[in-house]
């Protein structure tokens, strides 16, 4: 009778881990912080000298992403291959004047971020307008 009992625990603990591991592999994969390379094309009058990523409902801004370069108007710029955990990345371009433009794209494949003569700008009054 021992040795039957042992035989059906050692084969429950077996299952139990067997679903524990179907459950855990997707939802693990599925946090992972997925790469993409994000594209910024300016089609503005600006000219757009930092790159910050945020969480959508947050501003928990990274570091600036040009290092040193420069988006002119007419131009376009690439940051590759950022690492980002949800399906949406906030994108916070700073011109010369130190004003703020900000954008929402997907974080998925290869993103691309347009600026355009539309695009709202906080200049730090608290109010956002389009640009001229």
């Amino acid at each position: 009778m021992s040795n039957l009992f042992s035989r059906y625990f050692a084969i429950g603990r077996l299952t139990v881990a067997t679903v524990l591991t179907a459950v855990a592999l997707p939802l693990a994969y599925a946090a992972r912080p997925q790469t993409a390379t994000l594209t910024i094309v300016n089609n503005s009058s600006r000219e757009i000298r930092h790159v910050y990523l945020a969480h959508v409902d947050l501003d928990d801004w990274t570091a600036d992403k040009l290092n040193n370069s420069v988006i002119s108007p007419g131009q376009s710029g690439t940051i590759s291959n950022f690492s980002w955990d949800q399906q949406q990345v906030k994108v916070i371009g700073e011109d010369q004047e130190g004003c703020f433009l900000t954008g929402v794209v997907a974080s998925d494949n290869s993103p691309t971020w347009t600026i355009t003569g539309q695009t709202a700008v906080d200049c730090g009054s608290g109010v956002q307008a389009n640009q001229e």
